[in-house]
């Protein structure tokens, strides 16, 4: 009977090796842009979520309410809260809305009415390759997040 040893070849262990070093390279790239992702999509929730606060404070208070945004500094604010929010620095920012609701150069808002309609509009955030778009409808108010 012949014994065999146990044990890896020096060619197990370079192609094992091989793949260790593929799978290094090319994994933090996709890390990385999953996290830029998560913190686009994460803003874009926040700013559905502002202007459906506002178009809630509309309804409730029976007056007008906004969601102004002021795209060079990244921040937002909602009638009725005295809060700034912040957006990602590093995404770059568009405002669609009626052309009297621009209230400067860099600084514009999206107005809800006491029905529950608004001016209509859409706010852009994105980073890259990775873009979402927050549409509200003009006559019926609702909010909706697009890739």
């Amino acid at each position: 009977m012949v014994s065999r040893q146990h044990g890896f070849t020096l060619l197990e262990i370079l192609v094992v090796m091989a793949l260790m070093g593929l799978m290094y390279a090319l994994v933090p790239p996709l890390i990385s842009t999953s996290g830029s992702t998560t913190e686009l999509r994460a803003a874009a929730r926040q700013l559905a979520a502002g202007l459906r606060k506002a178009r809630g404070h509309a309804v409730a208070s029976h007056r007008d309410a906004t969601l102004t945004v002021d795209v060079e500094q990244h921040r937002f604010q909602v009638t009725g809260d005295s809060r700034d929010y912040a957006l990602p620095k590093t995404a770059a920012l568009s405002v669609y809305t009626a052309k009297a609701e621009a209230v400067e150069e860099k600084v514009a808002a999206i107005r809800f009415f006491p029905d529950g309609s608004s001016t209509g509009g859409a706010i852009g955030i994105a980073n890259g390759g990775v873009k979402f778009r927050v549409d509200v409808d003009w006559l019926t108010g609702s909010v909706t997040i697009l890739d």
